[in-house]
């Protein structure tokens, strides 16, 4: 999630667990900066890159500082950091539960979203994605900063639970949606005769409402939109072949730092590697695009046919949109599919 959602998250939690007992020296105000700043503290991991490998941020971003076992030695090293300005008013570690809690938050919020997070790091290299909730939706974040606002200012747990029930009512919410646009894209995949599709349903960018659903039959990926309203609309999109080495790239070596950096990339994607349509050389990770229905990857890695042995792939975003994808999109939103 994006960081004022964390930060939000992170307060909310300590606010209403630590909030309970706090005396005049343990003010909601202080618990809410603490728990938020120590609710941010995991996306630190995003210093970790190098100038010649352009995936090892990937390979680092919501790994170890994300691990469900790492949150005390996180939690610790914030109140290390914040004890020093704090030490007047309560003791390290009381700096430390509320530290705890703040950034316990942080990979199970980031686990809600699609872009997968290494909470069992470092028994497990699976990347946990639940789908349920965009990495960016103003409609979950605002209401919850207001009621952490509220509860710091007016000094009120009663804010502070009504931001802890707006984030298990939104993130619920989630799940029933995910689970209305994964029926779905069943249902289609079977009008079409794939039985026993596996799908994959993602929430569209900002909301709940328009999802992405994806599924692969005999190499090739199906992807559509569904709004799930008040009615379920499904809005046929878009199909795109799985990535095959022998087929797209023959010369490649298999042995080459290009291939491994592919191995790499497909282990970041949960194998949803295409080739994009405008240039053969962009490998995509097709779960993410401007629209729900369409397969035009976000980012990408770029291939070099005249690259030596242990040159390492290029990194390509397009996350920029125009004004008439907005406008696209919106459409979607809005049920108008035309």
């Amino acid at each position: 999630m994006d960081p004022l959602s964390q930060a939000a998250l992170g307060a909310v939690v300590p606010q209403n667990i630590v909030g309970k007992t706090a005396s005049d020296s343990l003010s909601l105000l202080r618990i809410g900066i603490i728990g938020a700043l120590a609710g941010m503290a995991p996306d630190l991991d995003v210093l970790i890159q190098s100038s010649t490998d352009p995936l090892l941020q990937l390979e680092y971003h919501r790994q170890f500082t994300h691990s469900l076992i790492f949150i005390p030695f996180g939690a610790a090293l914030c109140a290390l950091a914040f004890w020093p300005f704090l030490r007047r008013h309560m003791s390290y570690p009381q700096v430390w539960l509320i530290a705890l809690l703040g950034y316990g938050t942080h990979g199970l919020l980031d686990a809600c979203t699609t872009y997968g997070t290494l909470l069992l790091w470092p028994f497990s290299d699976a990347r946990i994605a639940w789908n349920t909730i965009s990495v960016v939706d103003p409609l979950f974040t605002l209401p919850l900063l207001g009621f952490v606002v509220a509860a710091a200012v007016r000094k009120s747990t009663v804010a502070a639970h009504c931001g802890a029930a707006w984030v298990i009512c939104y993130l619920t919410l989630g799940v029933i949606q995910e689970n209305r646009a994964a029926t779905a894209g069943e249902k289609l995949a079977y009008s079409r005769g794939h039985v026993n599709a596996l799908i994959s349903a993602k929430p569209s960018f900002g909301n709940v409402l328009l999802w992405k659903t994806v599924y692969e039959h005999e190499g090739v990926f199906w992807v559509d939109a569904v709004r799930a309203g008040h009615e379920v609309t499904v809005i046929e999109g878009d199909t795109v072949t799985r990535l095959d080495l022998d087929t797209h790239y023959p010369w490649l070596e298999a042995e080459s730092q290009q291939a491994r950096d592919i191995e790499r990339f497909r282990w970041f994607s949960n194998d949803h590697l295409a080739v994009d349509t405008n240039d053969p050389l962009l490998i995509v990770d097709m779960r993410y695009s401007h629209l729900p229905n369409e397969v035009k990857g976000l980012w990408g890695i770029r291939l070099d046919p005249n690259a030596t042995s242990n040159q390492h792939v290029t990194w390509v975003t397009r996350r920029n949109a125009d004004a008439s994808r907005f406008e696209q999109l919106w459409k979607l939103l809005r049920g108008d599919s035309a």
